[in-house]
Order: C-alpha cells, then sequence, then structure tokens
C-alpha cells in the first residue's frame, strides 16, 4: 500500500515543495522516516502514532516506510506531522486517495490530536500557488497568514478529526477555506507611533533624520548622554512612507520563516525597528544557526536597524555589517547548507564621544587622549565609509526645554520625506533602483548629474577634504536626496554643501 501526499519545505525565505511518500509491507513492525530528516521529524513517528491512536485509528503491525522526496535537501520541522499522519491514513486505506491528492498539509500534531502552528506558512502558499496547487490544509492559527495569498484555498484546521470528516466527505461547511484581501488589511492599518514633537531642539538631527529617512541613508548620531540621541532614531519610522503590499509580504516572509508572527496576525502592517544589546553576536545579526533562520538585519528589512551605544558593541558583529550594507542581502554559507536572506535596512547609529560621554566638554570629560582614541578606534574606517550621514549632537539650553516654542512634529517632516519619495518613484520607475541610497557609480553619472558652477564645487570639496571615490559618491547620492525633499529638479551648490557638512570626519575617529 502505498501513498502520496504534499508538504513544503523551508529554504532561506522560499520554499520547496516536498513529496510525503508512504509505504506499507508486511513484515517487522518498523517505523522509519527517510530523505533526511532532522531531529524534530523523526521524532515525529511518535507523536503520530499517539495521535492516531487516540483519535480511534489502529495501525497494525507492520513495516511503515516514509520517505520525504527530495531526499537531498536536509529536512528539520514539525510541520511534516500532518502530511506524515495523512499519508499513513491513505496508505491504509482509511481515506480516499483521490480526496487527498492536490492538497498541501502542513502542522504539528500534538498526542491529543490537536493542530498546532508553525513556521514559514506565507513563503510555502506562495510556493503551492506557483506550482498550481490549488488546496491547502494549515493550523488555524496560521490561517490568517495563508489566507492573503489568491488562487488557492486555504483552510485552517483545529484537530486530526476536522481533517479527517472533511477529507472523507469534502464537504466545504467542515473545514470552509478563507480569503483575505492584503490590501484591505494595509488600508485599514492605522497606529499612531512616537513624535518628533516630543523631541526639544535638535533641529540639525531632525533634518539629517529626514534626509535619512528619505534616501535610505544611514546615519549615526554622536553626543553627550541624555541629548536625544535614542528619541530620535525610534521614531524615524514614523516618518517613514506606510509600506507597500510588496514590503508588507517581504517583510511578513522574513518573521513567518522566523517564528516572530504575532498570533491570529495575517500582515506585518508597521515598520520594524529592531535595536539589539550591544551584546549581541554576530551570527545573532547576520542569521544562520544549526537550524537557519533569519537574523536581526533582516528583521530589519526595509525597517529600521538601530545600534545605540555603537562603540560598545562587539567588532566581529559591527564588521558583519560591511557586505550587507553594500549588497542589501546575506548569504550564510555553512557545511551543511547555504541560505541567503534579505537585509536592505536603514542602519541608524547613536555613541557617545568617549567613554564617559562629555568629550570635548573638559569642564566634564576627565577621559585622556588616549582612551578616547581607543574608544572611537572601536569603529573601523571602512564601516565609517559606508555610514552616508554624521550628526553631532549638542545638550539642549534649559529654555528649550520649557516649551515656550513649537518643535518640529512627525507629521510636518513625514510630508518632506513622502514628497522626496515620490520624486525617486517618479525618476526610478522601470529600473531596479527605490532609494537615492541605492544608486552606484554608473547610475549615479546618470541621475546626479551636475551643473558647470556645482562641478567646481564638488571637485572642490574631493579635493579639499581628501574624499574617497565612495565617499565622495556618497555626498552626491546625499545631495540628490536632499535636491528631492526641496523639490529640486537639479543638485544645487547649497545641496552639494549640507551633504558635505554630514560627511564622518574620519579624523576625529583616529
Amino acid at each position: 500500500m502505498f501513498s502520496d501526499t504534499i508538504t513544503a519545505a523551508i529554504n532561506g525565505i522560499s520554499a520547496l515543495i516536498v513529496h510525503v511518500e508512504t509505504d506499507i509491507n508486511q513484515g517487522l513492525p518498523v517505523f522509519n522516516i527517510v530523505g533526511s530528516p532532522g531531529t524534530e521529524i523523526r521524532e515525529s513517528k511518535d507523536r503520530v502514532r499517539a495521535a492516531l491512536k487516540n483519535a480511534g485509528f489502529k495501525i497494525p503491525p507492520s513495516r511503515i516506510t516514509v520517505n520525504l522526496s527530495p531526499g537531498d535537501l536536509k529536512k528539520d520541522s514539525t510541520s511534516y506531522d500532518l502530511p506524515i499522519t495523512i499519508g499513513l491514513l491513505t496508505a491504509l486505506e482509511y481515506l480516499p486517495v483521490s480526496n487527498t491528492e492536490g492538497i498541501l498539509f502542513l502542522g504539528e500534531i500534538g498526542l491529543n490530536g490537536e493542530i498546532r502552528p508553525v513556521k514559514g506558512v506565507l513563503p510555502i502558499i506562495h510556493a503551492a500557488c506557483e506550482k498550481g496547487i490549488k488546496e491547502c490544509i494549515i493550523p488555524s492559527e496560521n490561517a490568517p497568514e495563508g489566507s492573503v495569498v489568491p488562487g488557492i484555498k486555504v483552510r485552517g484546521a483545529d484537530n486530526l478529526k476536522t481533517v479527517i470528516d472533511y477529507l472523507m466527505t469534502k464537504d466545504e461547511t467542515t473545514l470552509p477555506s478563507i480569503y483575505t484581501d492584503p490590501m484591505t488589511i494595509l488600508d485599514t492599518y492605522s497606529e499612531k507611533s512616537a513624535d518628533f514633537e516630543d523631541v526639544c531642539g535638535q533641529e540639525r538631527a531632525k533634518r539629517a533624520a529626514v534626509i535619512s529617512a528619505a534616501g535610505f541613508h544611514s546615519l549615526l548620531m554622536t553626543g553627550p548622554p541624555g541629548a536625544g540621541k535614542s528619541m530620535i532614531a525610534k521614531r524615524i519610522p514614523g516618518i517613514m512612507p506606510p509600506l507597500t503590499l510588496s514590503e508588507s509580504l517581504e517583510l511578513t516572509t522574513i518573521y513567518s520563516v522566523a517564528g516572530l508572527m504575532p498570533p491570529g496576525k495575517a500582515l506585518i502592517t508597521k515598520r520594524a525597528f529592531q535595536s539589539p544589546h550591544h551584546t549581541v553576536t554576530s551570527q545573532a545579526l547576520t542569521g544562520g544557526g544549526q537550524n537557519p533562520r533569519p537574523g536581526i538585519i533582516s528583521l530589519a528589512h526595509r525597517s529600521v536597524l538601530f545600534l545605540d551605544e555603537f562603540t560598545e558593541f562587539g567588532r566581529d558583529a559591527i564588521e558583519s555589517l560591511r557586505q550587507p550594507l553594500e549588497d542589501k542581502k546575506i548569504l550564510i554559507s555553512r557545511v551543511r547548507y547555504s541560505v541567503e536572506y534579505p537585509a536592505d535596512f536603514l542602519l541608524i547609529c547613536a555613541m557617545n564621544p568617549c567613554p564617559c560621554g562629555y568629550y570635548p566638554d573638559r569642564g566634564k570629560c576627565r577621559c585622556t587622549e588616549n582612551e578616547i582614541r581607543r574608544y572611537l578606534g572601536k569603529i573601523s574606517g571602512p564601516i565609517l565609509d559606508r555610514i552616508d550621514l554624521c550628526c553631532e549632537l549638542k545638550n539642549i539650553d534649559i529654555t528649550r526645554l520649557k516649551g515656550d516654542e513649537k518643535n518640529t512634529s512627525s507629521s510636518e517632516m513625514a510630508d518632506q520625506v513622502l514628497r522626496a519619495r515620490e520624486m525617486q518613484n517618479k525618476r526610478y520607475e522601470g529600473t531596479d533602483i527605490r532609494f537615492n541610497a541605492d544608486l552606484g557609480e554608473d547610475e549615479i553619472n546618470t541621475f546626479c548629474e551636475l551643473g558647470k558652477k556645482e562641478k567646481d564645487i564638488a571637485r572642490q570639496l574631493y579635493q579639499s577634504l581628501d574624499l574617497s571615490a565612495r565617499s565622495y559618491h556618497r555626498i552626491l547620492r546625499v545631495s540628490r536626496t536632499i535636491a528631492d525633499i526641496e523639490g529640486s529638479e537639479n543638485i544645487k551648490k547649497e545641496h552639494l554643501m549640507e551633504a558635505a557638512s554630514y560627511r564622518p570626519d574620519l579624523d576625529y575617529f583616529k
């Protein structure tokens, strides 16, 4: 007796269809699972036996072989419980073969027959739909997440008995399919976030935040404790445009694979704000592990990665950001696997100017020159060279804290960001470029064209500031964003000068 049931495996943030082939023959009673199963799958046979027994089904003493095809793909997930169970019932002729054909099954099974949620449902449903599969049965807790994929019937089940009843009768009322229009979710999303109006003064830092959000430029803020660096960073997601449908689906896919989807939620509708502690390891940042999963930089995809106390992070952790900042993705290669995760994040960093935090105020700072040099030297030149904007914050005068004057609000800043984004969308229509920060050398020559006067200014900046080619291109990208914020089609002298003023001072970090 033989059966073939469909499920899927996660590879990075994509999914591959897996066939669960079940063969039952006479012989010594044994239950073998082959096809590169991991520990969680090898334990599946005990869960499946107990669940079937408690559901009233008897497995006769026989030789049971379950093959997970393709066999060369490493598999390790409790999501194979349900397809293995259905495969057994079909092979034992408890279920008609015709009623299980063309259905993808996914879910962990409890000993009492309960179907429990699993990871990676969204990419699996997408992969099934692309392969022409028209129906899937998944845990009911994962059903909202899977229901946003059109073209496939998604059925959420709470327990094994309900699934069996449906497969016996094919009665739609037993296990109805659900579909949710993702645009409806995005259009109705509304959540108030922290407002920049709460930040007193620091107008230059706010301006840098607008430029950063508008062009997706990385930002480093330096200043004494209590100057407002963290306050500003936490408010940057609130001035970024709402997630588009494609961005929301990308972010939801990553969170689904990582097993971090909030229960009952169909989509991630808000830009993430990831702020790891400075003791975080490089592997936690980039992802990987024995069973690979996305790291923090991937969880910040299309969103904000905030590294507070930047100099306190381990050198390995900081240097691991080099390649993702350039390539917008991270490739994890190990002996057993190689996976790729998206990592197009907006890097926001904050740090003190010295160990005590008060340099150059010698009235408060007691650090020696060597201590300051060692402290700032923790940030390497190549990392600084990848940061587009650097802004120094000062302590606010008490008269600004009394609240007598109106501070710039998030809504005002968001309007500036949105205006700049609209210009970028129009300019880069039909290309792979989304933001000014994505411009490569060839694209800079096309989209950052300078007039004669501006070329002279750019030449002077290059020579007087002793810029590297990367630093020079960074200034052009930032000036393009500043021009967009101002609604200017052409980059002007004042845009170049302002962009140069945000250049990280490498001498300061030596």
